[in-house]
């Protein structure tokens, strides 16, 4: 029983650096801390983890984004509650990496038609990048069988 109170009270130290280094001035800092949130499995820290995703900082965005898609592997609820999020990092953020990374989220989403339409739209435009094209172009593909397969 003692080893089991040891590591709640281990954890919940944890989460008290995980939030102060997520409101870090220093960038670094911040995106480790939204990193740590996906390899740790803090499910209770998505709303910290949606802060990361507005972060002005493209490695704390990328970061939040990577622990996202490790989130929704089990299911799609993390990515389905910040799906307009993701849509709108997809389509316009400044940042390429950033960008895919959102994509990348995107497939372990319910296939939305808005999504669908969104990633098709990036694919078939020969102004964007050809890698964020083709990443658009191959989750826009799975998601659209998802679909078929309801």
């Amino acid at each position: 029983m003692g080893s089991e109170s040891q590591l709640a009270a281990l954890r919940a130290q944890w989460e008290d650096e995980l939030e102060g280094a997520a409101r870090s001035l220093d960038f670094r800092e911040r995106a480790v801390a939204y990193r740590a949130i996906g390899q740790f499995r803090y499910r209770q820290k998505l709303e910290l983890l949606r802060r990361g995703l507005e972060d002005e900082s493209p490695a704390a965005r990328g970061s939040a984004l990577l622990s996202l898609e490790l989130l929704s592997r089990d299911g799609p609820a993390p990515v389905n509650a910040d799906r307009s999020l993701l849509h709108t990092l997809t389509a316009s953020d400044p940042n390429q990496t950033v960008r895919r990374l959102a994509i990348l989220c995107l497939k372990n989403g319910s296939p939305n038609r808005d999504t669908i339409v969104i990633l098709e739209g990036i694919a078939g435009d020969d102004e964007q990048p050809r890698e964020l094209r083709e990443a658009a172009k191959r989750i826009a593909a799975l998601l659209t069988k998802k679909s078929r397969q309801r």
